[in-house]
């Protein structure tokens, strides 16, 4: 519920999209540094990124935005921390699935097949546990901010059939020129299921709102409340990735990985693995301030996060020509797609735009009709 009181929020919506748009760019953008990695398995590369991405920076940036930041979960609830690790160890299994179809996919594919998924689990399954799905149809903002969503899975469509024609019309030699693992059935295997897992970080903040109102009980400004959650979901998610790396190494013998080589060469490996883990940070960074600005319809956030992610994602794909040699009538398709995904961001964002007003209006008639009966009054 949304009070009379938080309808200053009402003019932030928008500055929530810009800061969801700024956080899709670090998603779209966070495996480009893997390109400079040379000799190192998948499995090596991709757990220190995680060290850094799960586990350094989620605790450092809690630890200078959030004030006393340890204090925050002593008064949490057990089981409030454990539902949010035990969606961030979904979300983990999801992340890992998500960077095994970049690699049978691509970047332009891959996003668009696996994030299509994800914004729908993502952004329909907080509002039914919730019971509000259903209060969507009743107002002009949730009818909009339904549309936006539906907007942005058309957009994700048109994104996924450009990527079944760019099968149809080049050969396998051309596909793997720039996609060495191009493998089309097996890659939307993977991405419809690393989508679906991937929906689960957005439940997981659903968990986690307690652990934000903790923190801003605790002075934090309003916009960073959201750091502490995923200090929590994203052990979760490193718990999952650590354990098959970890795995991996041992059964592809690339433990030494981390050890092995000239000196120059295992310390860019290490700086471009980073790298990509602190970019691939700076997503749900501002995930989380944009999800603070979009008023009582914050579930929107996850369609517009993974919208912006799917049109950078794209954008970088035909920057590294993953698309050359398609037809001019395919890459039409790829820039429609985008398009319509932008558009349905600006949809979502006056969405919410919309809400504050409504859920003011709606408590001033009720207060007004509380007032008008004296045995509500009591």
């Amino acid at each position: 519920t949304i009070h009379a009181g938080d309808t200053h929020r009402m003019v932030y919506p928008f500055l929530g999209v810009l800061l969801h748009s700024i956080g899709g760019l670090a998603a779209g953008s966070f495996y480009i540094p893997f390109r400079k990695v040379k000799t190192w398995a998948w499995e090596s590369y991709w757990l220190i990124q995680g060290v850094l991405a799960w586990v350094v920076m989620p605790s450092l940036v809690s630890a200078l935005t959030i004030p006393s930041f340890l204090t925050v979960f002593s008064g949490i609830e057990l089981k409030t921390i454990a539902l949010v690790y035990l969606f961030g160890v979904l979300w983990g299994i999801g992340g890992l699935t998500f960077g095994l179809s970049m690699r049978y996919l691509g970047m332009s594919l891959g996003y668009a097949v696996a994030l299509g998924f994800c914004a729908a689990v993502g952004t329909l399954v907080p509002p039914i546990i919730e019971g509000r799905f259903l209060a969507l149809w009743t107002s002009a903002s949730g009818l909009a901010i339904l549309g936006g969503v539906l907007i942005c899975l058309a957009g994700i469509a048109v994104c996924g059939y450009a990527g079944i024609r760019k099968e149809r019309e080049l050969s396998d030699e051309e596909k793997k020129e720039t996609i060495r693992e191009f493998a089309l059935v097996k890659g939307f295997a993977v991405a419809i299921f690393a989508g679906v897992l991937s929906g689960c970080m957005a439940i997981a903040f659903h968990f986690g709102k307690p652990i934000a109102q903790a923190a801003l009980d605790n002075h934090a400004r309003e916009i960073f409340t959201n750091n502490p959650v995923f200090v929590v979901a994203m052990a979760g998610g490193f718990t999952t990735n650590c354990i098959w790396c970890l795995i991996l190494n041992f059964k592809n013998k690339s433990i030494g990985d981390y050890a092995s080589g000239p000196r120059d060469a295992l310390a860019a490996n290490y700086f471009f693995a980073g790298l990509a883990g602190v970019i691939w940070y700076g997503q749900f960074f501002f995930y989380g301030m944009g999800t603070t600005q979009m008023g009582a319809y914050d579930f929107s956030s996850w369609t517009i996060h993974m919208a912006f992610i799917i049109v950078f994602s794209n954008l970088w794909g035909i920057r590294f020509r993953e698309w050359k040699g398609v037809t001019q009538r395919t890459l039409r398709f790829v820039y429609m797609g985008i398009f319509i995904l932008i558009l349905s961001t600006v949809v979502v964002g006056y969405g919410n735009y919309l809400a504050p007003d409504t859920a003011a209006s709606v408590e001033q008639t009720e207060t007004s009709g509380n007032r008008s009966n004296p045995a509500a009054e009591q």
